[in-house]
C-alpha cells in the first residue's frame, strides 16, 4: 500500500492510458481510411525519391508516408487497423511525454491532470481519430523528447536532442518550430556551453533546406499579406480555443462552426494572472523561452498559411495548440506547490472537463463513421462497374456525394485494390448497408458504368413488343425492373414527367431525372455487369399522363 501511495499518479496515468486506447478503439469500431489517407494510397505506389519526398499541402510527409508502405504490404489494404493502432500508441508516448515534461516542473499531480487532458481532448478529434494525423503527433511526440533531452545539458544530450528534431522534421512541418525551440536554447546558453551546440537545430534544418529545395519548393503556398496583418487575431483565437478546448467548454461543432466563447475572456484572465505574479515576483524560468518560442512560431506559421477551412478553432490544430498550452503553463508555474485542496479541485476540474470533451468525440465518431458508409459504397460501385468504368472516372464531391475521396481515380484505385486488398462493401454488405451508403453507390454507379439518358421528341407509334404501360396518376405505382443495353420511356403529350431510378437504394429513388416534356421519348442505356442479375436497376415513371416503357 505505501508503495501505491507513492506512485498513485503514475499508476492513474497508466490507467487513463489504458483507458484512453480502449476508447479509441472501440471508437475506430468500423472506420476505414478518409480523406488525404487516400493521397497516399493513390498518388505515391511507388518507391521512387519522390514518392517518399513530395510534400503534402505544405508539409513534409516522409515517415508518415514510410509507415503507410510498410502497413500496406504487411496487412494490406482491406482494414484500417494496423494504422489506427500506431496512431493510438503515437496518442499515448506523446501524453507521457507531457507528463514527464509538466512532472520535471510543478510535480506529478498537475502531470497528470496534463497528460489526461491531452488524452481525451475531444475537440481535437480529427487527430485523435484520424490516422493521418500521425504526422503532428509524432513531430510533437519527437519535439517534447529533444526538449528533454536539451535539458540534460551534456554532449550526449544535444546528440539525442538532434536525432529527435530530425526525426521531428521528417515526420511533419511542425517540425521547424521545435528548431525555433532548440535554436533558443543554444543562444541562450552559449555563453556557458559556447556555439558549437548550434549544430543541434543547424542539422534538422540543413536537411529540410535539402528537401525544400528538391521537393519542397512546389509545395503549397498560402502565404499572403491579408494572412500576416490578420495573424495576431489568429494566434489569440487558436491561444483561446485551445484553453476553451482543455476544459472541455468548446461549442465549436463538428463541421468547424462557432467561436471561443469562453476561452477568450478565461485567456485575458490568465493573462492577468501572470501579471499580477510578475508584479509580486519577477522573472521567470530560462526553460520557458524555446517552448514559448515554439508555441508562437507554430501558430504563426499556421496563420500564415490560413485558407478557409484552416480556422484557428480548426479540430486538426487542438492537439498541438492543446499540448503547447500546457507545456507553456508549467514552465510559467514552474516551481509552484500545490495545496490538497487545489489539487483536488484541479482532479475535478480535470474529471469534468474529460465528460464534456467526450461529446465532441464522439460526434467525430459519428461523422466519420458516415465518411466510411459513403467511402466503402462508392468504392464498391467502382469495383461493380470495373469492366466498363473509364481508369480517369474520378469521385468529384457531386457524385461521391462527398469532398474526402477526390484523390480516388477508378483505375488507380482497382490497380491497388488488386494488389492490396479492397476496403469497399461486397455486393452482399453493400445491399444491407445503410441508407447512405446504398444511395450514393447508385449514383457513382450510374457515372462510372455508365448510366446514360438521351431524351428526344416524338413517342413510337409501334404497337406491342416488350413494354409494360405506366396509366398515370391516379393508378397505383408501378415499378418495372431493367436488364442491360437501352430502355425507351415515352411519355404520351401532356405535363413533364419524371423518371426515377434505383438499385441498391430502397425506400426511395437514388437517380431522378430533370422534367421530361411530354410528348418525347427518353432512351436509357447502361453495360451489364458482374452483378447485376442480382441486383438489378429498377425504373418508376412519375407522369400525369400515361407512359410505356419498353426494351430493346
Amino acid at each position: 500500500m505505501g508503495w501505491l501511495r507513492r506512485n498513485a499518479a503514475i499508476v492513474l496515468l497508466g490507467v487513463a492510458l489504458l483507458a484512453s486506447a480502449a476508447l479509441l478503439l472501440a471508437f475506430f469500431s468500423g472506420l476505414t481510411f478518409f480523406q488525404d489517407t487516400w493521397a497516399f494510397f493513390m498518388h505515391r505506389r511507388g518507391t521512387s525519391a519522390s514518392d517518399f519526398l513530395n510534400p503534402h499541402n505544405e508539409h513534409i510527409v516522409l515517415i508518415p508516408v514510410a509507415i503507410e508502405k510498410v502497413l500496406i504490404a504487411l496487412f494490406g489494404m482491406s482494414t484500417a487497423k494496423p494504422e489506427q493502432v500506431v496512431l493510438i500508441v503515437s496518442l499515448l508516448i506523446t501524453a507521457v511525454l507531457l507528463f514527464v515534461y509538466v512532472r520535471r516542473r510543478i510535480g506529478e499531480w498537475p502531470a497528470l491532470f496534463a497528460a489526461v487532458l491531452l488524452l481525451f481532448l475531444g475537440p481535437a478529434w480529427q487527430v485523435l481519430l484520424w490516422p493521418f494525423e500521425v504526422g503532428f503527433v509524432g513531430s510533437a511526440a519527437a519535439g517534447i523528447a529533444m526538449l528533454l533531452m536539451l535539458e540534460r545539458d551534456d554532449e550526449r544530450g544535444d546528440v539525442y536532442a538532434c536525432a529527435l528534431l530530425t526525426l521531428s522534421i521528417a515526420f511533419n512541418s511542425l517540425g521547424i518550430p521545435f528548431a525555433v525551440a532548440a535554436a533558443i536554447d543554444v543562444l541562450m546558453k552559449w555563453r556557458s556551453r559556447g556555439l558549437r551546440r548550434a549544430y543541434i537545430p543547424a542539422i534538422p534544418l540543413a536537411l529540410f533546406a535539402v528537401w525544400y529545395l528538391g521537393w519542397g519548393h512546389a509545395a503549397q503556398n498560402n502565404l499572403s499579406l491579408h494572412n500576416v496583418l490578420a495573424s495576431p487575431l489568429f494566434v489569440l483565437n487558436g491561444i483561446a480555443a485551445s484553453v476553451d478546448s482543455l476544459l472541455g467548454l468548446s461549442t465549436i461543432t463538428v463541421e468547424g462552426a462557432g467561436q471561443p466563447d469562453w476561452g477568450r475572456p478565461i485567456l485575458v484572465a490568465l493573462i492577468l494572472l501572470v501579471i499580477y505574479k510578475q508584479v509580486r515576483k519577477p522573472g521567470f524560468s530560462p526553460r520557458l523561452w524555446p517552448v514559448l518560442g515554439a508555441a508562437l512560431t507554430f501558430w504563426l506559421l499556421t496563420a500564415f498559411n490560413y485558407i478557409p477551412g484552416r480556422e484557428a478553432v480548426a479540430s486538426r490544430y487542438m492537439h498541438t495548440a492543446g499540448l503547447f498550452v500546457l507545456l507553456v503553463a508549467a514552465d510559467l508555474l514552474q516551481g509552484a506547490r500545490f495545496s490538497r485542496r487545489a489539487l483536488a479541485i484541479g482532479g475535478l476540474v480535470t474529471l469534468l472537463a474529460i465528460a464534456s470533451n467526450l461529446i465532441p468525440l464522439r460526434d467525430g465518431r459519428d461523422y466519420l463513421r458516415v465518411q466510411t458508409q459513403i467511402t466503402r459504397g462508392d468504392l464498391a460501385a467502382i469495383e461493380i462497374a470495373r469492366e466498363t468504368v473509364d481508369p480517369y472516372f474520378a469521385l468529384a464531391p457531386d457524385i461521391a456525394g462527398t469532398g474526402s475521396l477526390i484523390d480516388i481515380s477508378a483505375g488507380t484505385y482497382l490497380q491497388a485494390a488488386a494488389e492490396d486488398g479492397s476496403p469497399a462493401y461486397s455486393p452482399s454488405e453493400l445491399a444491407v448497408a445503410p441508407k447512405t451508403a446504398r444511395l450514393r453507390a447508385d449514383v457513382v454507379l450510374a457515372h462510372a458504368l455508365p448510366l446514360t439518358t438521351d431524351t428526344r421528341a416524338g413517342i413510337s407509334a409501334v404497337a406491342g413488343g416488350d413494354c409494360v404501360r405506366f396509366p398515370g396518376a391516379g393508378a397505383p405505382a408501378a415499378e418495372l425492373r431493367l436488364t442491360p443495353g437501352v430502355t425507351r420511356v415515352e411519355v404520351e403529350p401532356g405535363a413533364p414527367a419524371v423518371i426515377h431510378l434505383r438499385r441498391f437504394a430502397t425506400g426511395e429513388y437514388s437517380l431522378n431525372t430533370d422534367p421530361i416534356p411530354g410528348g418525347t421519348t427518353t432512351l436509357i442505356e447502361f453495360p451489364p455487369d458482374r452483378v447485376e442479375s442480382r441486383w438489378p436497376w429498377y425504373l418508376q415513371v412519375e407522369a400525369d399522363q400515361p407512359a410505356r416503357v419498353c426494351r430493346r
